[in-house]
């Protein structure tokens, strides 16, 4: 024979062989490997409702955030029940249930056609339209429902009408979803329910947050929402489901990733649901407020909230508020932001901490530590220059002056009195010019840009990294005018965020390094931590340390011998900066600016030599600045000066 036919006869053999070898090890060799294949293509695993999520400390421990185990009954649809099924096991829940739950009107009416016979409401002219395909069956049920009268639903009984609420309820959503039907009910009613063994209905203990501090803080821990939110959809390719619990705002949602829990799973079995993976604890986050802190500041606040109704011209002020810090870590120890609601004469609170990082305020002469800073980086002016206080006068623009005439101050003095005039006096030599009397001096958006740029590298007009979502940065004025220029030299311009003039005053207090402010201070899984807060550096000045030190001097002057003298008290070693501003505000929210009015604020750490606490405080529209009452209330002074004796007479 050829040699061709015994290398075909050879190879047939080979493929064989290989085929043989094949067959043999799927059998056996990996038998177990595809019947799993072929399990899990054709097994049915369904998810539990909820898994309780992780809570939420503070930094010794103390709970905020809880967990409460719920009695929840749920509906899962089984394979072909029939909606006559269905209507018969709403209407044992409403029996069992003592009609509690109330039916919505609107709804009726798809009920009724559920119920009752209403082939009399349509014409067979119409019927014949269906055939045609001029009418759809969409069509003749609507038709019915408009044909449905009042003393037709009238008719229903109250066991037909409140079953709709669950039968609605049962045919809600995704055909393959568990669906609620009530949530926190008694030990008694739930095994009630459970043990009628109505088809398709389960028991299960669902998970919701509890708050032992009550309001405090709320905005600021976040909303955790029963449904996912629409614009948070694409979720579901992440394994969430509709109605999953999921962080919406604030902490829940920052760190939804490590506090959500894994659901139970369980197993479709002839129509019967068997656990196979139980339902897994989310991650604990500890944060760095300290709620002994916390809860002092904000009652603190909520003093002088009360006070404020007794002070002359205090019309307009709502709300104030505080942040704590170490200003060498950037770990915020307590955020605090509460307003007040007046009824008549009842007084409530509200927790609006959230603010510090969304809500943007004029801060007026705290800023005038980064002011200097921009004075000295181009050389406007240097240590111990003495400038005689004033007015200054531009052309066609009025006189602009500091709140007295302060005499000749050097830069210590400036800071230390809050002097105006020596502010515009250096803008003006930043933006190339020496004062004179009624001057044209025209300013570019480059001068402006001098300024902005060395206020980010203290936090000012820039985001602070801290760790919660949507932070915005202050709010950027527009125009460039030379009077203007003045204004953001004295704050009286752009706008910044409490948790900007925080990180601002933990950059001057750690010489210079702009530091990333956190909540976070780790996350524990099982009594491990797998996530740990760090120290981040976002920037440093670029000056000469020893300008930093000398701003840091003006800083200690300020509450040594100036204008913050009684913000806190003598013995304190502390270094600060006072802030008036004037502003129109919309004091009825009706879109129009329509009050003038001031804000106070005050920043400041201490010791003076090895910072231990960080404190801001903002308390905007303290006093209507359009009435004939001219006193001015002491509030934001009050609110600091008690945080800091609260701090520094704490062991």
């Amino acid at each position: 024979m050829p040699k061709k036919f015994y290398f075909l006869i050879f190879l047939i053999i080979i493929i064989f062989g290989i085929f043989l070898e094949r067959v043999i090890n799927i059998s056996y060799g990996k038998h177990e490997y595809y019947l799993d294949k072929y399990r899990a293509i054709n097994n049915v695993y369904i998810m539990g409702n909820s898994a309780p999520r992780g809570r939420i400390l503070d930094i010794n421990g103390k709970v905020i955030v809880d967990n409460r185990g719920v009695n929840t009954i749920l509906y899962h649809k089984k394979n072909g029940i029939t909606t006559k099924e269905e209507i018969e096991i709403a209407k044992t829940l409403s029996k069992m249930t003592n009609y509690e739950y109330g039916y919505k009107e609107e709804r009726l009416k798809d009920y009724y056609l559920l119920l009752y016979d209403t082939s009399n409401l349509v014409t067979e002219e119409e019927l014949e339209l269906v055939k045609e395909r001029k009418l759809t069956k969409e069509d003749i049920v609507n038709l019915k429902k408009e044909r449905i009268r009042d003393e037709d639903l009238s008719k229903m009984s109250e066991e037909e009408k409140h079953s709709s609420y669950f039968y609605y309820l049962m045919n809600e959503g995704y055909i393959y979803d568990n669906k609620i039907l009530l949530k926190d009910i008694d030990d008694s009613l739930y095994a009630k329910i459970l043990e009628a063994d109505l088809p398709g209905i389960l028991g299960e203990l669902t998970w919701e947050r509890v708050y032992p501090y009550g309001e405090s803080l709320r905005s600021v821990l976040g909303v955790v929402s029963t449904s996912l939110p629409k614009e948070k959809n694409y979720l579901l390719e992440e394994g969430y489901s509709l109605n999953d619990k999921i962080g919406i705002s604030g902490l829940e949602e920052y760190y939804e990733d490590y506090l959500k829990g894994e659901k139970a799973v369980y197993k479709l079995e002839n129509n019967n649901l068997i656990l196979t993976k139980k339902a897994q604890k989310g991650n604990d986050l500890v944060l760095e407020i300290d709620m002994d802190v916390q809860v002092k500041v904000e009652d603190i606040i909520k003093e002088q909230l009360v006070n404020s109704e007794k002070m002359a011209n205090t019309k307009y002020y709502r709300e104030s508020y505080a942040l704590v810090s170490e200003p060498l870590t950037g770990a915020i120890k307590a955020i605090a932001g509460v307003r007040k609601i007046t009824n008549g004469k009842n007084m409530s609170f509200q927790d609006v901490s959230i603010n510090v990082i969304k809500n943007a305020y004029t801060v007026g002469s705290a800023v005038k530590g980064a002011s200097m800073t921009v004075g000295y980086k181009y050389g406007a002016i240097d240590i111990g220059s003495k400038i005689t206080d004033g007015c200054v006068k531009l052309y066609n623009v009025p006189a602009k002056c500091s709140y007295s005439r302060l005499g000749t101050l050097n830069d210590l003095k400036a800071l230390a009195l809050s002097s105006n005039y020596y502010q515009f006096i250096v803008a003006l030599r930043v933006a190339g010019y020496n004062y004179y009397y009624n001057m044209k001096a025209p300013v570019t958006e480059e001068d402006f840009q001098k300024y902005r740029e060395t206020f980010k590298y203290f936090g000012l007009g820039d985001k602070t990294g801290i760790d919660l979502p949507n932070e915005t940065v202050g709010l950027k004025g527009e125009k460039v005018a030379s009077d203007l220029l003045l204004n953001l030299a004295i704050g009286q311009y752009d706008l910044y965020t409490p948790v900007e003039l925080l990180q601002y005053i933990n950059t001057v207090a750690s010489g210079g390094v702009r530091y990333k402010l956190n909540l976070m201070h780790n996350i524990i899984k099982d009594d491990e931590v797998i996530k740990q807060a760090e120290i981040t550096e976002l920037s440093k000045l670029d000056i000469d340390s020893k300008y930093i030190a000398r701003i840091q001097e003006g800083f200690r002057e300020v509450v040594k011998s100036g204008t913050g003298y009684w913000y806190l008290n003598p013995k304190v070693m502390g270094a600060g900066k006072t802030g008036t501003s004037e502003s129109y505000i919309d004091s009825d929210y009706n879109g129009t600016l329509d009050a003038y009015v001031l804000s106070n604020t005050f920043i400041m750490y201490a010791p003076y030599d090895n910072p231990k606490y960080s404190i801001v405080v903002i308390s905007p529209n303290t006093s209507d600045l359009e009435s004939k009452n001219k006193s001015r209330a002491p509030i934001n002074r009050l609110i600091a000066r008690n945080i800091n004796d609260f701090l520094f007479s704490s062991p």
